[in-house]
């Protein structure tokens, strides 16, 4: 999770600083909106409430929507089915990202959040069968499965099961950030369930914002946003059970139709762009899914380099470009400093 220090800072109460929260997309969202005129401030943060709550109507991955209603046709077969542009779009691009992660972000698997529980607000701590989760994984669900033309959608796979968990919050950064530079908003900061994105600054300093540690309370480093940047996080420590002391987090590895090992958390730093919020929310996926050896490749590969991952041990691994940016606010902490390039580590 990233979270705003913006407001923690001495004085802020004398600064024009409005900040709105809200519970969307089963997290805490929150607006926090510079310079701008109490009134016109509250309308702004309610129009991109508004379309939080939209995006998670639309798309939620279990309760009735028009996703659910898309994996439904999916599962019946492979006749294609009318998609509006949205949908389509969010498909088509998705596909893209999955593509270039090598598969590691891979919204077609929902099949098997679902079977370890994750299709819920609360977890129970029980494991699937290990024979469902071996049949399911021989399907081999995917992106590539999925055939969009003269809008409509099929799947080749009738395992294809869509879960937009890992793609939709930063969808919704990106919403949000067009609607208030539509409205001539200069200066936000906009965090959705700790991937956010910056616009402007903070009056005469940037926003600054703090990873959260994944085992402490409190930040493990804090860094400053620029105009149009991302960050997102995942991590093992909000969404999991524990079964006979051994923890089974939310994030489903697609190799292996199991939650992930061998990392706590993995942060990326996406750079100004109309999407940069979806990049920043979809590639910490595979960052973390890469572990300590693949995680600069891959991160280089999303357009990501500025990354770092945090394994299982507390290891704290970072890539130069992340590294030039970030101060340390766990000084305990085991820090490897990645080689800069293509290389991975050694």
């Amino acid at each position: 999770m990233v979270f705003s220090l913006a407001l923690a800072l001495p004085g802020c109460g004398r600064e024009p600083v409005y900040r709105e929260q809200a519970y969307v997309f089963g997290t805490l969202v929150e607006v926090t909106l510079y310079g701008e005129p109490e009134a016109r401030a509250r309308s702004l943060a309610g129009e991109v409430f508004r379309e939080f709550q939209r995006l998670h109507d639309q798309y939620h991955a279990w309760k009735p929507s028009r996703l659910t209603a898309l994996n439904a046709a999916f599962a019946a077969g492979p006749a294609p089915v009318p998609v509006d542009a949205e949908l389509a779009g969010f498909i088509r691009e998705a596909s893209e990202l999955s593509r270039r992660s090598g598969g590691l972000f891979n919204p077609a698997i929902g099949r098997f959040v679902a079977l370890w529980g994750f299709h819920s607000e609360t977890f129970v701590p029980r494991l699937p069968e290990a024979a469902a989760v071996e049949q399911l994984l021989a399907k081999r669900p995917s992106m590539e499965d999925i055939v969009l033309a003269h809008g409509t959608a099929a799947s080749r796979n009738p395992a294809v099961q869509l879960d937009f968990g890992g793609y939709l919050k930063g969808k919704a950064l990106d919403h949000a950030a067009r609607i208030l530079r539509r409205q001539g908003v200069a200066n936000a900061l906009i965090n959705v369930g700790g991937n956010v994105l910056a616009l402007g600054r903070r009056g005469n300093r940037p926003w600054r914002v703090g990873i959260q540690h994944p085992r402490k309370p409190g930040p493990i480093a804090v860094l400053d946003l620029n105009d149009g940047e991302a960050i997102g996080t995942s991590g093992d420590y909000q969404r999991y059970f524990e079964v006979d002391g051994r923890r089974y987090c939310h994030l489903i590895d697609p190799r292996t139709g199991r939650p992930a090992e061998g990392a706590q958390s993995a942060t990326v730093l996406a750079p100004p762009g109309p999407e940069a919020g979806t990049l920043s929310d979809v590639a910490s996926k595979p960052v973390f899914l890469a572990g300590p050896a693949g995680f600069p490749a891959s991160a280089r590969a999303m357009g990501t380099a500025a990354a770092l991952l945090i394994d299982d041990r507390g290891v704290l691994y970072v890539t130069p470009e992340l590294q030039a940016r970030i101060t340390l606010v766990d000084q305990e902490v085991e820090l490897h400093r990645v080689p800069a390039g293509p290389t991975t580590l050694q």
